[in-house]
């Protein structure tokens, strides 16, 4: 095990959100860092209200296995085609991060869950002198880029066009090809200076999430606003939240009751949820021991700023001697972003999507030295390629037979809002 040395710092309950402006300014220098914000949501199980990792000591191009330290990274949708060889990704590369890339950081920076107490621990350098440069910096994030104002955003499928793709999945749904389809589509836009860090605190403040995450490997940037986990580990115990069933929020807090209730009883959006909870039950079950794969919460409601969600929690005890890469391995991709039969409408999202997803619906996490992981779904997202001034977002949704192909472009662009009101 890397040896590391720490020091803790205790803070004012009223001091965080200053605190955690002092660390994005901190980490604007670095070339690679993770890092993942909780925004003081509660929903369990919750380790850190922020984890932040930077610099690197160590890198791999594939998942760690129980590793002895730390170790931040990612995998690209596209590392579908390494879980099931028969398939492929024929669209065009435009986002520059790797399909898998971990890295060992130099210095870690952590505030567990629940507590006010920063801690610093590192390899080489000394952690009093990190924490000393973190509590330095301005407790603001200025804009150090051009503001996006006016951002030209050109999109993959125009309203008409994607109503005609929806009424083919769903041809192929009425065939018995598959049940659940989760069709994406992209936005872009060249925008040749932008300041990510600005970026993520403008998004965070418009549409704060349990799973936020600002990630950069050299000029690849993820600006994420997720809700949503992939995949946690706890000594044996594993745990995924898929979401599906989304509906809109109200300013009226009686009309926005009225839409919880219509959410969790809506026929339609239980229907997706099941589907995605039993194919994430068999996903588990490939690495926890028979038996003990359950479903603590089925249906629940779950507020964010933009929308309600219904949100799922499937559970299982690990097989003995089940490496983490085997566990990501057996359950990727998220099938929120999937469907159902996965493989099938793997293959039919390469045929009718019209971009690469690459991040988008990967995920983003991390290993600590016990082993014990915790990783995101990538939705609600910004990346940028900075050297080619490459901003985009993806926005989908689950197409079953019974999607109305209306209703669901609307849902696409309910998604939408939180990315690109940040730019007006």
């Amino acid at each position: 095990m890397t040896a590391r040395t720490s020091v803790t710092y205790s803070f004012a309950e009223e001091d965080l959100s200053q605190l955690k402006n002092k660390m994005l300014n901190w980490l604007r220098p670095f070339s690679i860092f993770a890092y993942l914000d909780n925004n003081s949501y509660n929903h369990a199980p919750v380790r850190f209200e922020l984890l932040a990792g930077a610099g690197m000591i160590d890198s791999s191009d594939h998942m760690p296995d129980n590793s002895e330290d730390w170790y931040f990274g990612h995998l690209c949708y596209d590392y579908k085609n390494h879980v099931e060889p028969k398939l492929s990704s024929r669209h065009p590369h435009t986002t520059g991060f790797d399909t898998v890339f971990f890295f060992c950081p130099e210095t870690v920076v952590y505030i567990p869950a629940h507590s006010h107490t920063l801690h610093v621990a590192t390899v080489h350098v000394d952690p009093a002198q990190v924490l000393a440069q973190i509590l330095s910096m301005p407790d603001t994030v200025a804009d150090e880029g051009v503001a996006g104002s006016g951002v030209d955003w050109q999109y993959r499928f125009g309203q008409e066009d994607y109503l005609d793709c929806i009424a083919e999945i769903r041809r192929h749904i009425e065939e018995g090809d598959c049940y659940e389809l989760n069709f994406c589509t992209e936005a872009y836009a060249t925008v040749p200076q932008l300041d990510p860090v600005y970026t993520f605190t403008r998004l965070n403040t418009v549409n704060p999430a349990p799973f936020a995450a600002l990630y950069r490997n050299e000029a690849s940037w993820l600006v994420c606003a997720s809700p949503e986990r992939f995949l946690f580990r706890q000594q044996d115990r594993l745990v995924s939240q898929p979401i599906k069933g989304t509906v809109r929020r109200s300013s009226d807090p009686v009309a926005d009751e009225d839409l919880k209730r219509s959410l969790r009883s809506d026929p339609k959006e239980r229907a997706e949820n099941v589907m995605i909870v039993d194919l994430v039950r068999n996903d588990l079950a490939r690495s926890c021991k028979p038996g003990t794969v359950a479903v603590p919460e089925l249906f629940g409601v779950y507020s964010f700023p933009q929308v309600h969600q219904l949100i799922s929690t499937v559970s299982g005890e690990c097989l003995p001697g089940v490496t983490n890469r085997q566990i990501i391995d057996a359950a990727f991709p998220m099938g929120s972003m999937t469907g159902a039969p996965k493989v099938m409408v793997m293959e039919l999202i390469e045929q009718y999507e019209r971009s690469r997803r690459a991040l988008y619906s990967g995920t983003i996490g991390y290993m600590m030295p016990s082993g014990d992981f915790d990783f995101n779904v990538v939705i609600r997202s910004l990346v940028y390629h900075a050297a080619k001034g490459y901003l985009s977002y993806h926005t989908g949704g689950a197409i079953t037979y019974e999607s109305l192909a209306l209703a669901e472009w609307e849902e696409t662009r309910l998604k939408a809002k939180a990315m690109e009101q940040i730019f007006l």
